[in-house]
């Protein structure tokens, strides 16, 4: 009898990549999510590709339809790791774009005397349209002085601001609509409700009614006081009254917003949420300007700065060159000498019996 020869099998086909086999990375978060229908797998190279199937035997599935395809490919995968672009990169993109905008808002020795104190000296900024810009100084530097006379509340000494070209204080009326204003220590009507509030704050700068209702809802929505609307302003925490301040200074779509201080007194979760908000409002075209005693924030933010102490813009530009190569705490710290505080006050440091 002759030998039988065992069978050897053939070599397997080589194993297609799973969609499942190894996480997605992704940079940017907005970007829609990929459905394991859209991922094609690729083959080995040189690997013989698969055998058509007989024709007797029933077609494949079918392709679903465009409902189904489209919830298919809503549905998250598992495995897929997000990860975000941090804000300060965004920043940095956005600062370099926005050097090629148009100026929308420019100051010209913009100055203010209060008798022989000198509050604003000759402050000229120019700030581009879809930039987020920062003003940072010490206490009493004369922020708050500045950015109020840029949004039509404080009349200069002397100096002149521009918005799209229109004169602040030759034509209040026409530049106010161009500019959302968020004053130091705003008083509010809060014996409206917070959609009373909204509608006043929209319908005064020209807004129609049905547009006011629309934007107050979205508004609404997106600073998370939906909940709110029907209260009494002066039952809001200080938090919620910033909030939906910031949210009339927004209504009327203005070119230009103008914050002082917009993160005081807002908790963490609210104010990146905060954030969001205005950094979306910047890539659609408009611009901010924002006062802030976070260095940190200003330089994971803004992509411009400027620099104020006594009065006078000691310093001013992208984030980047201002920073010149530091953190802009430390740049900031050597531009206003502020280093020299430091000096002093050994006494409370020393023992109980020190003299």
């Amino acid at each position: 009898m002759p030998p039988v020869t065992p069978e050897v099998p053939s070599s397997p086909e080589p194993a297609e990549n799973s969609a499942s086999s190894a996480p997605v990375f992704e940079g940017d978060p907005a970007a829609a999510p990929l459905s394991a229908a859209r991922v094609r797998p690729s083959r080995a190279a040189g690997a013989p590709a698969p055998a058509a199937a007989p024709a007797a035997e029933p077609a494949a599935t079918p392709a679903p339809e465009p409902a189904a395809e489209r919830a298919a490919e809503a549905a998250p995968r598992t495995g897929r790791i997000q990860v975000p672009v941090p804000s300060v990169v965004r920043a940095r993109e956005r600062g370099r774009l926005a050097e090629q905008n148009p100026v929308v808002l420019s100051t010209e020795m913009l100055t203010k005397t209060y008798g022989p104190v000198v509050a604003a000296n000759e402050v000229s900024l120019q700030v581009h349209a879809g930039s987020f810009t920062g003003v940072v100084g010490p206490n009493g530097a004369g922020k708050t002085t500045t950015l109020s006379m840029i949004s039509g509340l404080l009349r200069p000494t002397s100096g002149r601001v521009t918005v799209s070209g229109v004169d602040v204080w030759t034509d209040g009326p026409a530049a106010k609509r161009l500019i959302g204003s968020l004053p130091d220590r705003l008083r509010l009507f809060d014996r409206l409700t917070g959609a009373q509030l909204l509608y006043y704050s929209g319908v005064l700068a020209g807004v129609d009614e049905a547009a006011v209702a629309k934007r107050s809802a979205e508004l609404a929505e997106a600073f998370g006081l939906e909940s709110a609307l029907g209260r009494l302003v002066s039952d809001y925490s200080a938090g919620m009254q910033k909030k939906i301040a910031l949210a009339c200074a927004m209504i009327h779509a203005p070119e230009v917003l103008v914050l002082d201080e917009p993160f005081e007194t807002i908790d963490p979760v609210s104010a990146a949420n905060v954030t969001e908000i205005l950094e979306k409002y910047v890539a659609g075209g408009g611009s901010v300007v924002m006062s802030s005693h976070s260095l940190d924030l200003i330089q994971r933010v803004c992509d411009h700065v400027s620099i104020i102490v006594d009065g006078s813009v000691i310093a001013q530009g992208t984030v980047d060159a201002v920073r010149d190569g530091l953190s802009l705490e430390e740049r900031f710290t050597k531009l206003t000498g502020m280093s020299d505080t430091q000096k002093g006050l050994e006494w409370l440091h020393g023992s109980s019996d020190s003299e």
